[in-house]
């Protein structure tokens, strides 16, 4: 079953074509990793497939629903399409309990006991159950992006995506999230990551989409992008020779 589907989808900032022509289809239960160099419209890209960012050209189905309609219920499709970003994106205003109570109740109608049973469930399943009462700002780097893990798994989405997850963390707390990001993949996750993480992608990716200048330049299988790169374009050959995914 097809979850997102990208039509020849084009974005411009100003004249600078920042997506040129992208194709690509995820399938349930597939995760895929994104990669490329800075600047390559990896994190635009994933932002496009919750209508973060617009597109000029072309089309995205997700879930069985075309994103750039001007009917289609955003918020809606949003609650489906989970949503992990760089900075965590909680509120700094509210209790960890209520960054993922709130939402479940406001957007997808739950009670409020529903949804506190919701949020200790995915707490526990991030290993911060005992932080409910906490604030944001108690918390550290590694726990509040776990927290955001829990609170996009709580409105029970069909994907999830991650925007280069880690890349705000100290080293030492980036194993704490790729841990969890690793156990909801092998639990059949639909996921799509933008990451620099390349032993992670090697671990746990179905396939890989290389991106460089706004092209989808690959877009195969883990095998094929780490174990056959004299495959592929020279490109994503320079890039893999040039970082380390052991």
């Amino acid at each position: 079953m097809t979850i997102i589907e990208l039509k020849d989808v084009s974005k411009w900032y100003g004249t600078f074509q920042v997506l040129n022509h992208c194709n690509a289809k995820v399938n349930a239960g597939e995760v895929i990793v994104i990669c490329g160099p800075s600047g390559s419209g990896k994190s635009t890209l994933i932002k496009t497939l919750n209508a973060l960012e617009t597109i000029q050209e072309g089309e995205i189905i997700v879930n069985g629903i075309s994103i750039n309609k001007p009917n289609t219920n955003l918020p809606l499709l949003r609650s489906k399409v989970g949503m992990v970003f760089q900075s965590f994106e909680l509120f700094p205003h509210l209790s960890v309990i209520k960054n993922l109570t709130l939402a479940q109740v406001k957007v997808l109608g739950k009670t409020k006991d529903a949804a506190y049973s919701f949020a200790l469930h995915y707490l526990d399943r991030v290993g911060l159950k005992d932080q409910i009462n906490k604030y944001p700002g108690q918390l550290s780097g590694g726990q509040q992006q776990r927290v955001a893990i829990a609170r996009a798994l709580c409105m029970e989405p069909v994907v999830m995506l991650f925007d280069e997850p880690t890349s705000a963390l100290d080293p030492e707390m980036v194993g704490e999230v790729l841990d969890v990001m690793a156990e909801l993949a092998q639990e059949g996750m639909t996921m799509l990551c933008v990451t620099h993480e390349m032993g992670f992608a090697k671990k746990v990716s179905d396939r890989v989409i290389f991106m460089d200048q706004g092209k989808i330049v690959e877009d195969c299988t883990n095998h094929q992008f780490f174990n056959d790169p004299h495959l592929l374009s020279s490109r994503a050959q320079e890039f893999l020779s040039k970082i380390n995914y052991a």
